[in-house]
């Protein structure tokens, strides 16, 4: 069994063994680096904004991308073509993000709530397309 599951409970090993759960928490990890690393730059370094923040995110993208491609799915895909169409899907959700928070605002919602509206769309969408665009598995009997 993959990540040595093995040693724990059965109730944790199941839990672990989805690929969903997995997909949170190397989530929320890869969040929470990105902030950290944000308030590294900026706050202790003396970045400015426009540059501690893509720095962050960038490192953060970069990160997510292998962790959820060896921790998550363990896909044998090609590297570049899962690279290639994990940029297109942050494109994508740069977008939809951007248009959901500005939609939620423009019909009186706030923007923090339109926000969380934008994230749960996302996280929702995006374990979907990881799973089966990103980095799908080969059909059996490859």
């Amino acid at each position: 069994m993959r990540l040595g599951l093995h040693r724990l409970p059965r109730r944790w090993r199941w839990l672990l063994g989805h690929s969903a759960t997995r997909y949170l928490l190397v989530g929320g990890f890869a969040f929470l680096v990105d902030i950290g690393l944000l308030a590294l730059f900026h706050e202790i370094l003396g970045w400015p904004l426009a540059v501690s923040t893509p720095t962050a995110f960038l490192l953060s993208f970069a990160l997510t991308f292998v962790m959820q491609r060896q921790l998550t799915f363990t896909t044998s895909a090609k590297v570049v073509g899962s690279a290639v169409r994990y940029t297109l899907l942050v494109i994508f959700n740069a977008v939809a993000t951007t248009l959901i928070v500005a939609g939620g605002a423009a019909i009186g919602l706030p923007w923090e709530w339109a926000k969380v509206v934008a994230v749960a769309s996302t996280t929702v969408w995006n374990y979907f397309a990881y799973r089966y665009w990103i980095f799908p598995r080969p059909p059996a009997g490859e």
